[in-house]
């Protein structure tokens, strides 16, 4: 796929994350509860995976391969997506979804930034350079403007 593709998809899958944190937030208030919510969500989600998998799977992983990989790469991303999105779920009734949005956006790239800067998490190195820098800083002013009330 071109960078313009891959772009986009990127830009989709944020619109598809925002509009999820709506509806399930939605769903926590009625269940006066976010973590039920996280529940109903990563279960449906968990359905839905599971489906993608069987209709576009090539063929499974080895067994060999499977056993190498370390044991907190099978929980912690989890781990990290249920307190995420359950903190997501609790404040967009009380924030409002453009500021929830927006500060949750802020806390994802200042910490991308860094940890691509010193390659953390197995990821490539993204050096912040001045223009890096730069971006991150306009994209701040943003995020501070859509907060002023």
């Amino acid at each position: 796929m071109n960078q313009t593709t891959l772009s986009m998809l990127a830009v989709l899958g944020g619109v598809f994350l925002a509009a999820q944190g709506g509806f399930n937030s939605n769903l926590g208030v009625l269940l006066k509860n976010p973590l039920l919510a996280s529940v109903a969500a990563f279960f449906s989600s968990t359905v839905f995976a599971i489906a993608f998998v069987l209709l576009s799977a090539k063929s499974p992983p080895n067994w060999t391969d499977v056993r190498q990989i370390p044991i907190y790469l099978w929980f912690t991303g989890g781990l990290f997506s249920v307190v995420g999105i359950s903190l997501y779920y609790y404040t967009i009734p009380k924030l409002g979804i453009s500021t929830m949005i927006s500060l949750g956006l802020f806390g994802q790239l200042a910490f991308s930034m860094v940890a691509g800067h010193f390659g953390w998490l197995n990821l490539p190195v993204e050096p912040i350079t001045f223009k890096r820098g730069t971006g991150f800083v306009i994209l701040m002013s943003g995020i501070i403007l859509i907060n002023i009330k």
